[in-house]
């Protein structure tokens, strides 16, 4: 038996070893070259028009916009695939929240961006909080769909996102995830029953696993370290904060906690889990420009 244990251990620890270091370089239509890996970025709408930044959550890319564009058709649209997500670089380090907030702040910067409302999604609205904290020049407004206030806040995951964050299990479940796997593990993301799309599928798949992991555990010491709300509350920015009341995975009653926010306003949409972009893109939307209407400069 101890043999058998020897030789299994083995390619166990060749595949652990394997999974943990893959890197890929960026690829697709417009990548921006910077130091530490390049990112994907994608523009819509009118150039002359506000800005507006969209940045998504773990796992996540671009492609977690699509449903509300509509709505934003008038202003510039800037999405981000952060770094180790969708097709911008997977390198092996470099994910820290403050990190992923500079590299975004250096998009605006090569893009031409002097003001920008920022919104972000989930981990997304933790890098959007960074980087309204390093730039005050560049961040005008800040909008956060469903991310978690704080560390304990978060209620948890599906069985199978756990069972991939578990050393050496997670490492071989990763090797071998598939498509319906995937969807399992993103299961928590959503409350109401609605159509995710192949591509938010196939970003998943061409993620590393250091890339995920490595940004789920910066987002969780992002908020270990001081809780989003007590971040924003002195930065004297716009706020619009939107939760799911039937978010799976943080307190939908968390989203209270951005009453320490002056001024901020707290929109709960009903019914509605961790992704309102895909769960009530048509509110999201709305909800959205009008709070660019009132941050756009004047």
């Amino acid at each position: 038996m101890l043999l058998a244990a020897g030789v299994l251990a083995v390619p166990l620890a060749g595949n652990t070893a394997s999974v943990l270091t893959q890197t890929t370089e960026a690829s697709g239509g417009q990548i921006m070259r910077l130091p530490g890996g390049d990112l994907h970025v994608v523009q819509d709408g009118p150039p002359g028009a506000p800005t507006v930044v969209l940045l998504h959550g773990l796992a996540g890319s671009t492609t977690w916009w699509d449903p509300v564009l509509p709505a934003l058709r008038d202003r510039h649209v800037v999405r981000v695939d952060l770094l180790g997500h969708g097709h911008s670089a997977k390198p092996a380090d470099g994910y820290a929240i403050a990190e992923q907030a500079r590299r975004v702040g250096a998009v605006l910067d090569r893009l031409g961006v002097r003001h920008a409302t920022v919104a972000g999604h989930s981990t997304g609205g933790a890098v959007a909080t960074s980087l309204a904290e390093q730039r005050h020049d560049l961040v005008s407004g800040i909008a956060l769909i469903d991310t978690g206030p704080r560390a304990n806040a978060y209620i948890g995951d599906s069985l199978t996102a756990r069972l991939m964050t578990t050393p050496v299990i997670g490492q071989v479940l990763w090797r071998l995830r598939s498509d319906s796997t995937i969807r399992d593990a993103l299961s928590t993301a959503f409350t109401r029953n609605v159509p995710i799309p192949d591509q938010v599928i196939a970003d998943v798949r061409g993620m590393t696993y250091r890339s995920l992991t490595a940004t789920s555990e910066a987002t969780h010491a992002f908020l270990k370290q001081q809780p989003v709300p007590d971040r924003l509350a002195h930065l004297g920015l716009p706020t619009l904060v939107i939760f799911g009341s039937q978010d799976r995975r943080w307190q939908p009653s968390s989203a209270q906690d951005y009453r320490r926010v002056p001024h901020a306003r707290i929109e709960i949409l009903d019914g509605v889990g961790h992704t309102p972009m895909f769960e009530d893109p048509d509110t999201t939307g709305a909800l959205l420009h009008g709070f660019t209407l009132t941050t756009a400069p004047r």
